[in-house]
């Protein structure tokens, strides 16, 4: 049974109030199912999956009770419920996750001006300057789990990384704020993946260099690296391990794009076919642009064939566009000359380059889809 922030024995060094910078992650606790707990409290204690039903669906967030069992997000379904026969799918409803997560996001602005937004479930706080910035976060926490009766667990640190770490360190109810050095000592045996921006192809590429843990990486050549990963990257990893960080926290982060895309229960094939699905597609992502007052000069398509091979043809025009007719026609001539030469299992169409947005809603904040 995990303990609360209240009742952990803390440490109370560094005093994070000292320092330069200081910056919090908040990160809601399994969020999708936590407010599903809220409107179906019979099923409190079971293990739960927020999921969709088709045969291709992935866990979006499961309950830390099926958690034990191994499932995990993004995870497919049909290999989660292999796992745990038990647990309790139930549909996701973006529309309420929305809902919540706005409430959320003004009560965190109540008690700290400069947020940024990350995700539905997740976001950061510059808490520089702030006379006692803990004892703000706790509040924040407080009031959270009053107003809306969710969970979060709080990382407070001298950067960003640091916060994001942390913040993941004791979930669920984590509360923990630690120097730049002390995060490197917490976390030095851990795997790389524990980094933000550090997939699994990444930690493949480091395992050949023999590279296990972060403070592997933290101690690599850095000539070693930019052999193997390039002048940007190379350099950039080896700061990651570092816990070196100064990405400021964006408050008006504007939009740059938005997108649509679906996963097909059972592959597609054939061009006719696919322009078919790609019209509702066109007309949901045109409705959202005129919503949000954006435009952009470029149109997208996004084609992932069943094994997962991904790829997007884009062109650039000389005006910014948002209308279905106009959108619609791009994208499907971009798929006439791409020519899928196999079935076809995800299809996405995306316009890019936004100008002139509005001081309507500014962020896209996307759910994955079942």
């Amino acid at each position: 049974m995990s303990t609360s922030a209240e009742e952990r024995d803390e440490p109370k060094s560094p005093r994070i109030e000292n320092l330069d910078r200081t910056i919090a992650h908040l990160d809601l606790d399994a969020f999708f199912v936590s407010v599903e707990l809220q409107r179906r409290p019979e099923l409190k204690g079971l293990p739960v999956i927020v999921s969709g039903t088709g045969p291709r669906s992935v866990v979006t967030t499961a309950s830390y009770e099926a958690r034990k069992f191994g499932v995990g997000s993004a995870m497919p379904t049909a290999k989660a419920l292999r796992l745990c026969p038990e647990a309790v799918v139930v549909p996701p409803d973006g529309a309420a996750y929305k809902r919540m997560s706005g409430t959320v996001m003004d009560l965190i602005r109540h008690h700290v001006p400069q947020v940024e937004q990350a995700g539905l479930d997740e976001a950061y706080a510059d808490l520089t300057g702030m006379l006692a910035p803990s004892a703000a976060m706790r509040r924040v926490v407080h009031d959270i789990r009053v107003e809306t009766g969710l969970h979060a667990s709080v990382g407070i640190g001298p950067n960003r990384l640091v916060a994001k770490v942390a913040s993941d360190a004791e979930k669920p109810d984590g509360f923990v704020f630690l120097s730049q050095e002390q995060a490197r000592m917490k976390f030095a045996d851990s795997s790389t993946r524990l980094l933000p921006g550090v997939g699994p192809k990444t930690r493949e590429r480091l395992e050949r260099l023999q590279i296990y843990t972060v403070d592997d990486l933290s101690e690599a050549s850095v000539q070693e690296l930019t052999d193997e990963f390039g002048g940007r990257q190379g350099p950039w990893l080896r700061a990651r391990a570092r816990f070196e960080d100064d990405t400021p926290v964006q408050t008006d982060r504007e939009a740059v794009s938005e997108s649509r895309e679906t996963t097909f229960s059972v592959d597609v094939e054939g061009i006719a076919e696919l322009r078919e699905r790609m019209a509702p597609l066109v007309l949901e992502l045109c409705k959202a642009l005129e919503t949000h007052g954006h435009s952009g000069r470029t149109v997208g398509i996004k084609i992932r064939y069943s094994d997962f091979e991904t790829h997007t043809r884009a062109r650039t025009l000389d005006h910014s566009v948002s209308d279905r007719a106009t959108v619609g026609r791009i994208a499907s001539q971009l798929l006439d000359e791409f020519q899928p030469s196999r079935p076809v299992r995800l299809l996405g169409v995306r316009v890019a380059g936004f100008t002139g947005a509005t001081s309507k809603p500014r962020e896209q904040l996307s759910l994955p889809f079942g």
